[in-house]
């Protein structure tokens, strides 16, 4: 249980309190509503380039770092498809030169064609060493392309082609700075041993000067149902043939998220889960398999994924995973299963929310998401699955037309 309170101040910033009587330490989360599906996609990568510009300084702290560290704090951010993230740990002392900082760039930026183009150079080098120039790199990005036809998930963070980035000019910047990065497109959290009113209070005094202009921004268009089941080959020159199969599912405020979730616990929580004692212990066809979710805001993918031995063939490998899926339709997992997966998400929630950063993590994650409440509630709402809910997910989730399927052959 995370303790909170919430004011939202006149220029649209929502700040999100919550006292820590057992940490030395205090932390502030920025979060701004801007991720990759808020790209154009004739320009993208620009959400995750800004995470780099963020830290360049502005007119009146030229490095942002430096300050930080004389507070004896840490400072790191992080980009995805729906929004991009800040935060910093520092002692209670010196929350306010977290406050001072983050206040600073929200409006002060300071972008010069030096600072871009050396950070251009940086993500670009980026995207060729993570998805160009390793092994399976691009393999995450050939099937977000298929299994998007419309929606701006259809390409990674890091952004569609490097010519995107290397392209951007500087008034391109500065306008996606001025669209997004402003009081009422962001949330603020802060987790800190002080009263929780105070807390409040120097928000108001740190932010509440900011002026604050909306801008109308485009709707993002929505997938379509997809009613035909897709397949991609590829050869590359990697050591297995992987294959990957994605289905669509709902969105993170619908039942499908924490179903879909306990799903791919069951399938593939540990060496006790069905396809690793299935498909790699008993029928020796992979050398490795996994199930997991997108955990993306808008309608997400459940995907399978698994490397093939030498020995397997890709039918065989295919085949195998639809024999779980159908056992997940047709046969009711053991009390003791459900049971196992239940307890796992729920240590690692509470475990979780001992660490100052991630209560305030989590406080700027809910409100963002519309439902802050959830915070406290989801443990709850995985305690309430059972079988029928199971079956029900896998039956309407789980369907051949739904499916998208990657093959990534070796040479």
């Amino acid at each position: 249980m995370i303790p909170y309170k919430k004011r939202i101040l006149k220029n649209g910033l929502t700040v999100v309190v919550n006292r820590d009587h057992t940490s030395k330490l205090s932390a502030v989360n920025l979060l701004y509503k801007v991720g990759a599906r808020n790209e154009d996609p004739n320009r993208t990568g620009f959400a995750h380039l800004f995470e780099h510009l963020m830290f360049r300084g502005t007119r009146d702290v030229p490095f942002f770092d430096l300050p930080v560290q004389m507070a004896s704090g840490e400072d790191n951010a992080f980009t995805n498809n729906d929004y991009t993230n800040f935060y910093l740990t520092l002692p209670v002392d010196n929350l306010e030169t977290a406050l001072w900082l983050e206040s600073d760039r929200m409006q002060g930026l300071w972008i010069t064609p030096e600072k871009l183009e050396t950070e251009k150079r940086v993500v670009i080098e980026e995207f060729r060493q993570r998805y160009l120039n390793q092994p399976y790199g691009d393999q995450t990005m050939l099937l977000r392309e298929l299994a998007y036809t419309t929606h701006p998930y259809r390409w990674a963070t890091i952004g569609r082609s490097t010519d995107h980035i290397e392209g951007a000019t500087l008034e391109e910047v500065e306008h996606f700075y001025r669209t997004f990065y402003r009081p009422s497109n962001a949330v603020l959290a802060l987790s800190a041993d002080r009263d929780e009113e105070a807390l409040l209070d120097l928000a108001e005094q740190w932010f509440g000067h900011l002026n604050d202009t909306p801008i109308c921004h485009q709707s993002i268009p929505q997938e379509p149902r997809q009613e035909q089941a897709r397949l991609k080959i590829v050869e590359r020159d990697v050591p297995a043939t992987t294959i990957s199969i994605a289905y669509h599912m709902g969105d993170r405020l619908s039942k499908d998220f924490c179903t879909g979730d306990l799903v791919s616990d069951l399938l593939s929580g540990g060496d006790s889960s069905r396809l690793y004692q299935h498909l790699v212990k008993e029928q020796r066809l992979f050398a490795s398999v996994n199930a997991y979710i997108s955990g993306d805001v808008d309608p997400g993918l459940f995907i399978l994924t698994g490397q093939l031995l030498p020995t397997t063939s890709e039918e065989q490998a295919i085949e195998a995973f639809e024999r779980e899926i159908e056992a997940l339709k047709h046969e009711q997992p053991s009390a003791y299963e459900l049971e196992k997966v239940k307890n796992k998400f729920e240590a690692n929630t509470l475990f979780g929310e001992l660490n100052v950063m991630n209560k305030a993590m989590n406080l700027c994650y809910y409100e963002f998401l519309g439902d802050l409440a959830l915070v406290n509630r989801e443990i709850d709402e995985y305690r309430s699955i059972d079988a029928d809910r199971i079956f029900e997910f896998a039956d309407r989730i789980f369907r051949t037309e739904n499916s998208s399927t990657l093959i990534y052959r070796a040479r």
